[in-house]
């Protein structure tokens, strides 16, 4: 009789998040295991709300966990965390993390290099490349207005003297970022370092390929310091924006008719317009700055369109513009923000285009064959902000992402589950409710109609008793969690066959995860975009997987 050679046997392979073998609790009270510092440190960073509570971690000492962890992998894997910082600002789109990791990065292999951790004489070559603090510094900073962020942070925590690696690495980012549009934009008297600060704390020189950027930051200093000069002609922008301030405030409306490229000659941002406007943005105000805006600001001000009565053919052009590949790819907008901004609009003329832009944004979610059982945690740990706002809670995203791996699906169960237990010393038993996937039905309905059926259970997080009980043979099973499942007398790991495969969706980046990870038929992924979906194909067919600035596949 065959042992080995089986039609179920499945190739093994390996994924990038890890576990040590070591178990601990989770804050549940399940067997909870531990991740290599790597694979920790990744799954927070991904979903870390910097200075954010979450339902077992307050906000600072998440935040501690995420200094301690930068602090280790700078000075023993430069290479590695410096990927992550910049793939983390780039492609995952979060800037806090990315920022004060960039800081920390820095602040430890200061101190390394001073033998403050008592690692400098350890290190090795690659270790002690000086060069990787400025190289990190300036990987993060990707806005204008991040230079003076960074400063902030810096400042705030570590005094005034600048080190000359975070000088170096902001000067790099200041001859990238510092332009006309940026500096009229971002140099608000809001800040608390303006252009003008940057420049004299750095001492950023011009690019030698931007003839005009030192009169650029000359009238930056000029502007921060209230000197009243002559700005320059190459300056073209902010003299026409200087030209529409010194407009009578009681004929500044009738300027927008008279000239309606004015708002983008002055690089007028809709926040700048309503200031200048010093009234109410309306109707014409709208669609005279519609034009100019950004494909965030768009996104973020449909209600405002909405209310204000913005024409059917200006909306038209919006919605083009939100529809858009091109533009939807180069925004880098997390899928669960035009979910927000569905929820948030209310009018239905942005409905299909919105639709487009989140199914761009889920691209990566493979069509996957066989049969496939989808676990959504909607246990009490879940309802969790999931946004500076609080208007996204993680199970929100939780469903988002289980949903539309299910319409993907050859065949799929989409199931939410949390648990049946009322008291701690009941015995596990699981609360699950399945919800029926509709052929053609579009993804921000299914979400809504998952929102407003009653899918989101509350309660505790009994994982294993969910999957003993929705489990009947599926070719795989993926879980979008927390991980913090609660005490069962069986493992997660355990409750399927080990020759199915397991995936699990991390959506908090608690230290301990409930099975093991990385090898075999036990994955684990996180982060707020569809990247990771790509790799179960990949793991399916034997190939080892990396983490997302690498190669994607072995």
């Amino acid at each position: 009789m065959s042992r080995f050679n089986t039609r179920t046997a499945r190739p093994a392979a390996t994924s990038p998040v890890t576990t040590t073998g070591q178990t601990t609790r989770t804050h549940e009270g399940g067997t909870g295991h531990l991740r290599d510092a790597r694979s920790e440190l990744y799954l927070l960073a991904v979903s870390n709300m910097v200075a954010t509570d979450t339902f077992y971690e307050d906000g600072k000492a998440r935040d501690d966990r995420y200094e301690r962890l930068i602090h280790q992998l700078a000075v023993e894997d430069p290479a590695w965390t410096a990927g992550l910082l910049g793939w983390l600002r780039g492609e995952g789109n979060l800037r806090s993390a990315a920022l004060v990791g960039a800081a920390e990065f820095t602040k430890a292999r200061l101190d390394a290099d001073a033998g403050d951790s008592g690692l400098g004489d350890q290190m090795t070559i690659e270790q002690q490349d000086s060069g990787w603090n400025r190289r990190v510094i300036n990987s993060v900073l990707q806005r204008a207005d991040e230079p003076g962020e960074l400063l902030g942070y810096w400042t705030s925590k570590y005094g005034r003297r600048l080190p000359k690696p975070v000088k170096r690495g902001i000067a790099d980012a200041v001859q990238r970022l510092y332009t006309e549009r940026s500096l009229l934009k971002y140099d608000t008297d809001s800040k608390g370092y303006r252009f003008g600060d940057v420049l004299e704390l750095v001492h950023a020189a011009p690019a030698v390929d931007k003839p005009w950027q030192g009169d650029l930051f000359k009238h930056a200093l000029d502007r921060r310091h209230g000197r009243d000069e002559e700005i320059p002609e190459s300056l073209a922008m902010a003299r026409h924006r200087a030209h529409m301030m010194k407009a009578p405030a009681d004929v500044r409306r009738s300027l927008l008719s008279e000239d309606t490229d004015c708002l983008a000659k002055a690089g007028m941002t809709w926040e700048a317009l309503a200031g200048w406007l010093q009234g109410p943005m309306d109707k014409e105000a709208w669609e005279a700055i519609i034009p100019s805006m950004g494909y965030m600001a768009l996104l973020r001000n449909l209600r405002n369109f909405d209310e204000a009565g913005v024409s059917d053919d200006v909306a038209e052009t919006v919605a083009r513009t939100l529809a858009d590949p091109e533009q939807i790819a180069r925004s880098r907008q997390l899928p669960i923000r035009f979910h927000s901004a569905y929820r948030a609009a209310p009018s239905l003329r942005w409905g299909h285009a919105l639709e487009k832009a989140l199914t761009a944004s889920l691209a990566n979610i493979p069509r996957v064959g066989g049969r496939t059982l989808v676990l959504v945690d909607t246990s009490s740990s879940m309802e969790d902000a999931f946004s500076k706002d609080g208007t996204v809670m993680r199970w929100d995203a939780a469903a988002l992402f289980g949903i539309a791996l299910g319409q993907r699906c050859a065949q799929a169960d989409v199931i939410s589950f949390s648990s049946a237990r009322y008291y701690m010393h009941d015995a596990p038993g699981a609360k699950t409710k399945a919800f029926p996937l509709q052929r053609g039905e579009s993804l921000l309905r299914a979400v809504g109609r998952w929102k407003d059926g009653g899918w989101f259970l509350g309660g505790g997080t009994d994982t294993a008793a969910a999957l003993r009980k929705e489990f009947h043979s599926h070719d795989r099973v993926v879980i979008v969690t927390d991980e913090q499942a609660g005490y069962d007398y069986l493992e997660v790991d355990r409750s399927i066959p080990p020759t199915t495969p397991l995936y699990t969706w991390n959506l908090a980046g608690y230290e301990a995860g409930h099975a093991p990870s990385g090898r075999g038929q036990r994955h684990t992924f996180g982060g707020l975009t569809d990247a990771a979906f790509r790799t179960i194909p990949l793991l399916e067919a034997g190939r080892d997987t990396a983490w997302p600035w690498m190669n994607r596949a072995a």
